[in-house]
């Protein structure tokens, strides 16, 4: 799903694809937001992003965030309330597209 800024940004970064998987169906299930895209940074760094609005978004990334501490390492999240259009060129290389 490519991601143009009109909505929050919500990123967790993990340890490991385990644990990211298991935040981002997490966040999924905890409030009504949409996957966009991961990204495997290197050093086994998983980052996962979604959007929604921002109430959504914060709580999603909570959820997310614990889940993943609780089988793996979180080393990052982040809500970003309404980044520049320029950031959707950054976190939609590895869109995810559901049919």
């Amino acid at each position: 799903m490519r991601y143009h800024g009109e909505e929050a940004l919500g990123l967790i970064e993990t340890l490991g694809m385990v644990p990211a998987l298991y935040a981002a169906d997490t966040m999924l299930k905890a409030a009504d937001v949409e996957l966009i895209s991961y990204e495997n940074i290197g050093s086994t760094l998983v980052t996962i992003m979604i959007k929604g609005d921002v109430g959504a978004v914060q709580a999603a990334v909570e959820a997310g965030a614990r889940a993943a501490s609780e089988i793996g390492e979180l080393t990052a999240q982040n809500v970003m309330p309404r980044p520049i259009k320029g950031v959707g060129d950054i976190v939609s290389v590895h869109d995810v597209d559901f049919e």
